[in-house]
């Protein structure tokens, strides 16, 4: 019977890889990033600088030199080819990363098969993972780079050295040659030293000029990565963007947030590892690089997935209830999913944040702390109160953002119209024409509509002779938006932007004296009701 299970288990994972794989090569912008990668490499070596290689998306190639060393190979064959062997390798490492959690999750052979086969499917139905084989990325191969080695499973003569290639591929691995101090694998601690600068190293002799390049200037350059506080960056980095946090304050306040979390999954790591669980222990410093990195794609997210697979087969109901909700952060856009019944921002913020806060949430407690202060008392005969514990935790947490004036993801979507854009309807339709505009020669400081949209709110206007600025609030307390007063017309001056939610909304215009006259709240929520109706 277990076999049968077993055999209808990989009939699935089969089955979703398949259709994945297929509904991936049938997009028009398939496999993007490896397609960044081909192209950077085909023009490295025809001799044209690595870092100066911008796609047709605009994407350029972010990664060190070492992985170009890497990954060149790629161009001997064509880049349909590639696109194929690509999307088997990934599912190949997807089942690969799934042994590994068999492993941590238990010792019995005959078990083992079948949690494989289930943690295998249950990746490939994942975001993180589906993102890998749509973008053709090279997280998932990082991965299990990372946790093969953090578990120990390596020969121990070559312990540290798959954390090092992994490092000097993308850096951020490199947290785990602190985990090996902080657990007295002082030897595998130096092998991830020694192999990371070999292969960077390597890399300078091969490519002096473009690791030149790297070192000294891309390395910095995060904006290269794209916009890093759109929704896909769920780190602590990216959440502090899109709660608005003042430019100065940003850098030493995520510094602080990030070494905690960081400082927090490492001591309960080191925990675990004494306890025998070296794979919770691996998985738990990838959800710290996850959470501390500066950019967290959905692709980088795989370690939490592990985790919330651990966390389901662990004993006891709040760890069990955890991993369900993680889980489902992890498979789902709680965001998209639950915004018609997200009536607040702050409600809107905590789904479209839940897997930074889900993350952070788990490194702070680990796998244990909280948890397991929770299971003693479920074990006892009045278990049900487990059940009832979570619940209420649960409503008092959603309520606690209920209250708060967080932006709706900050505007993420936010964007504000220039010039050459005039011309669209779409995002100028309050009035098209030096004719229309000039209608609106009324005393009013401010004369504005609003479109609400599937995923974002439009709002435009014309503004009299004495504004001299324009400023938006996505909620209170927030860092003000600049609205650029385009002179499109003779005699007119209009404006236009997209933010994601008007709910906190408030249009602010100034004088040239640089005192507000005019401000616009209610009658922004008030035009937004009429557009919907």
């Amino acid at each position: 019977m277990r076999d049968r299970r077993v055999a209808l288990v990989w009939a699935a994972f089969v089955v979703v890889a398949l259709v994945s794989c297929v509904l991936v090569l049938r997009r028009d912008d398939r496999l993007s990033d490896l397609h960044i990668y081909y192209g950077a490499l085909s023009d490295l070596h025809a001799g044209r600088p690595l870092y100066e290689f911008k796609a047709a998306n605009g994407g350029p190639f972010t990664y060190p030199p070492f992985a170009a060393l890497v990954l060149g190979p790629i161009t001997a064959v064509s880049e349909g080819v590639l696109q194929g062997i690509w999307l088997v390798a990934t599912c190949a490492a997807v089942v690969a990363v799934a042994g590994a959690v068999g492993v941590a999750l238990t010792t019995r052979q005959s078990r083992r098969s079948l949690v494989v086969a289930v943690a295998a499917t249950v990746l490939m139905l994942s975001a993180p993972v589906q993102s890998n084989l749509r973008f053709g990325q090279v997280s998932i191969f990082i991965v299990l780079m990372a946790l093969l080695d953090g578990m120990g499973v390596v020969p121990p003569r070559l312990r540290g050295m798959l954390v090092g290639v992994a490092a000097a591929i993308k850096l951020t691995p490199l947290l785990f040659v602190v985990y090996f101090v902080a657990t007295g694998r002082y030897r595998d601690a130096g092998r991830a030293v020694a192999t990371f600068l070999a292969c960077a190293a390597l890399a300078a002799v091969v490519l002096p000029g473009e690791s030149w390049t790297y070192w000294t200037e891309a390395v910095r350059q995060t904006s290269r990565i794209g916009n890093l506080a759109s929704l896909g960056n769920q780190s602590v980095h990216g959440m502090l963007l899109r709660v608005g946090v003042d430019e100065a304050t940003l850098p030493l306040l995520w510094a602080g947030l990030a070494a905690l979390v960081c400082a927090a999954a490492l001591l309960r790591a080191r925990q675990l590892t004494v306890e025998g669980r070296p794979g919770h222990a691996a998985v738990l410093v990838g959800c710290a690089t996850v959470a501390a990195s500066p950019v967290s794609w959905t692709h980088h997210q795989v370690w939490p997935v592990l985790a919330a697979m651990l966390l389901i087969g662990a004993s006891g109901v709040a760890q069990r209830a955890a991993g369900v909700a993680l889980l489902a952060a992890m498979v789902v856009s709680l965001g998209a999913v639950l915004s018609p019944v997200s009536a607040r921002p702050g409600v809107q913020f905590l789904f479209e944040n839940a897997r930074a806060i889900g993350v952070c949430l788990l490194c702070l407690v680990g796998f244990g702390g909280v948890a397991v202060a929770a299971t003693r008392t479920a074990r006892r005969p009045a278990g049900g109160r487990g059940w009832l514990r979570v619940g209420v935790t649960a409503t008092v947490a959603v309520a606690f953002f209920a209250v708060q004036p967080l932006p709706a993801g900050a505007d993420p979507t936010f964007k504000a119209y220039a010039l050459d854009d005039v011309v669209n309807p779409r995002y100028f339709f309050v009035c098209r024409g030096p004719v229309e505009c000039a209608a609106y020669g009324t005393d009013a400081p401010v004369t504005f509509g609003t479109r609400a949209e599937k995923t974002k709110v439009r709002v435009n206007g014309v503004v009299s002779p004495q504004v001299t600025r324009l400023e938006y609030f996505s909620a209170p307390g927030g860092a003000p938006r600049a609205i650029p007063l385009l002179d499109a017309y003779p005699g007119s001056r209009t404006f236009s932007f997209r933010s994601a939610s008007m709910a906190q909304g408030r249009l602010v215009a100034y004088a040239s004296d640089g005192q507000p006259i005019a401000s616009y709240d209610e009658e922004l929520a008030a035009a937004l009701r009429t557009s919907t109706r």
